[in-house]
């Protein structure tokens, strides 16, 4: 994935660890852990990103609007449970919440026969990577000047030529202002998904979470007068007074949308229905082993071909196991 000799273990050559060790095979989904923990460090009991979380117990009342593209027991006319995670973007979880612009909000559906199924959303609309590749390349890229080990003119070189494809993602973070409350920011479910129904048709859909409460914003001087934890604060005062809740939106593809690029989005003229509202309800402790992986769906809704999605899959189960482990 990068051009540095530690770094070649998709060949089976030699790897350097984060820890010094050396092996013959890292996996991909474990040198991507590898350098996120390098961003900030390692932070025992905490996820490699978005490590700091609030979590919420919801309910999820569907509209039926989506039962006739999908058999996604959840999206039928019966009301489910859900645990909800709110979280920042960064690797640190020790980091204000100022400082860490993109907000995230996972759903997890608790279905009638005990299964799962999950949505993860963020505050910006496209991801700044194309593959699990460039991915790769623009965090070592970014560890390895940041520690001295790469020239500043090299770096740029790299930077530049994935500009192409993080543009939006950029540009979106650049217009990012610090939300008034985790329960009044708009989340994207930026990758794409199939409803499929019950003769197997298939349609491209991506999913939103709008806010019933509006977005709302502060200033940079007001947040900045905010205790670093401010978001949670403000759940908690929020959750007591009234119940927040969101629209589950359902945006469908039409021909010629990518299905396989999350840099990419679709016109903003698509068709879109109501799919159901979500309701928070009270906080909770987040739950032992909780895992938001939004490759964890039920029957009626199939994986596209995005290669990042794809990819979360074995990042977050390798996520998973070291924070679970203690470290």
């Amino acid at each position: 994935m990068s051009s540095e000799s530690e770094t070649h273990s998709a060949s089976g050559a030699p790897s350097e660890r984060s820890d010094g060790r050396e092996t013959l095979y890292i996996s991909p989904a474990e040198e991507a852990v590898d350098e996120m923990e390098r961003v900030s460090g390692i932070h025992p009991g905490y996820r490699r990103a978005h490590a700091r979380g609030f979590c919420c117990r919801a309910s999820f009342l569907p509209s039926g609007k989506a039962a006739p593209f999908t058999t996604a027991p959840h999206l039928q006319e019966h009301e489910v449970k859900a645990i909800v995670r709110f979280s920042g973007s960064s690797t640190d979880p020790a980091l204000a919440d100022l400082l860490s612009p993109a907000k995230g909000m996972a759903v997890q559906f608790l279905l009638p026969e005990g299964g799962r199924s999950t949505l993860v959303g963020v505050t910006v609309p496209v991801f700044f990577a194309r593959t699990p590749e460039s991915f790769m390349e623009m965090l070592t890229t970014l560890n390895r000047t940041k520690t001295g080990r790469m020239p500043k003119s090299e770096a740029l070189r790299r930077f530049a030529r994935h500009f192409g494809e993080s543009r939006q993602s950029l540009l979106a973070l650049k217009r990012l202002k610090p939300p008034a409350s985790y329960a009044t920011n708009l989340y994207y479910c930026i990758h794409v998904y199939f409803l499929v129904d019950e003769e197997g048709r298939r349609r491209p859909v991506k999913f939103e979470w709008i806010p019933d409460s509006g977005v709302q914003t502060l200033s940079i001087h007001d947040a900045a007068a905010m205790p670093d934890d401010y978001l949670e604060r403000e759940m908690e005062l929020r959750l007591q007074a009234h119940p927040p809740s969101f629209k589950l939106s359902i945006v469908f593809g039409e021909e010629g949308d990518p299905t396989d690029d999350p840099t990419k989005r679709w016109p903003s003229n698509r068709r879109r229905i109501d799919a159901g509202r979500l309701v928070l309800l009270e906080p909770i402790p987040e739950p032992h082993g909780l895992i938001m992986d939004p490759t964890s769906i039920t029957e009626g809704i199939a994986l596209s071909d995005d290669p990042i999605l794809n990819f979360r899959r074995d990042t977050y189960a390798e996520s998973l196991k070291r924070r679970s482990g203690g470290h």
